[in-house]
């Protein structure tokens, strides 16, 4: 249908239709604006797309590969799985507003950006607070430029929470991923630790005080490192295939305090199979975890307080 609609014979066809249609708009135009010109409201309306392109660069997705302006369809999806996931309705609205208004607060001051779709990131920001977690104490594996767990940091202490950061990335110059070829990022920016903490500068003393321990959430040296503490929060963003998003949910079980959340990030995304993969192989053992469910791309997990 869509082919024949748009072939030669059904264009002629359909030109007296569009013509007729096109007299239509401009004669309304013309009785709206009185004595005004049709070209002189045409050279209004060139000055405001002018106008308007200055104002998109806030949102758009050049220098960071993602748009930032998400559609009322997104919103009220995530606002609603939110809900579902955190059980707090209330909540679940005022919270993406003020994760969307610092993601682009966040990008627009911070060094490179925050990997993800907006509603997926705002989703994380939103659900991390509203879960309730345990404790303080919160460990990003897979961090990027470090934006996210800054973020993470301001909207932990909006809600009156005293957020210590500990960050496992290998900062080696460009985000990694076994079995693909990302190269340099989209923002020109090299992956290393100087930006992470330029980022984390942004959001004050707590940004301050982060940990960060470079390389890869598998290697003992690494998990020796930062397993002085039981976490809170657990957010696995590192290796997205199978095999590493496991060893992580194995690491998480021993590491996250009774009560706690652990974040899948790129859960049921398809560029990512293996990390639902793993969750769902992850879930057949003798684990101490509960699946609350899923907020845009990211699944959450509770650990039993018991």
């Amino acid at each position: 249908m869509r082919a024949l609609l748009t072939s030669k014979v059904a264009r002629r066809a359909l030109r007296p239709v569009t013509a007729l249609i096109d007299q239509r708009i401009q004669r309304e135009v013309r009785r709206v604006v009185g004595n005004t010109s049709y070209d002189a409201v045409q050279q209004e309306l060139k000055k405001v797309r002018n106008r308007q392109r200055p104002l998109e660069l806030f949102f758009d997705g050049t220098g960071r590969g993602a748009s930032r302006l998400p559609s009322t369809p997104h919103l009220n999806r995530t606002i609603g799985e939110l809900t579902h996931v955190t059980g707090n309705g209330e909540g679940a609205e005022r919270a993406v507003a003020q994760a969307f208004r610092l993601l682009i607060a966040m990008e627009a001051l911070g060094v490179g950006r925050i990997a993800g779709g907006t509603m997926n990131i705002c989703g994380k920001l939103s659900a991390v607070p509203l879960l309730d977690p345990p404790n303080d104490e919160i460990l990003e594996i897979g961090t990027l430029y470090g934006m996210f767990g800054a973020a993470l940091i301001r909207m932990m202490e909006r809600e009156g929470r005293d957020p210590r950061l500990t960050i496992v990335d290998p900062l080696a110059g460009q985000q990694l991923q076994p079995g693909t070829s990302i190269g340099g990022d989209v923002t020109g920016t090299p992956v290393r630790e100087a930006a992470v903490r330029s980022n984390l500068a942004l959001v004050g003393a707590a940004g301050a005080a982060t940990r960060i321990q470079q390389g890869f959430s598998e290697d003992p040296e690494v998990r020796a490192a930062v397993s002085d503490r039981s976490y809170g929060v657990v957010i696995v963003d590192g290796d997205h295939s199978a095999e590493g998003v496991a060893k992580d949910l194995e690491w998480a079980e021993q590491i996250v305090a009774p009560g706690g959340i652990v974040v899948l990030d790129d859960f049921g995304h398809p560029k990512w199979p293996g990390i639902k993969e793993a969750f769902e192989k992850h879930m057949t053992t003798d684990t101490r975890f509960t699946f609350l469910g899923q907020v845009a791309h990211s699944g959450y997990l509770r650990a039993s307080a018991g």
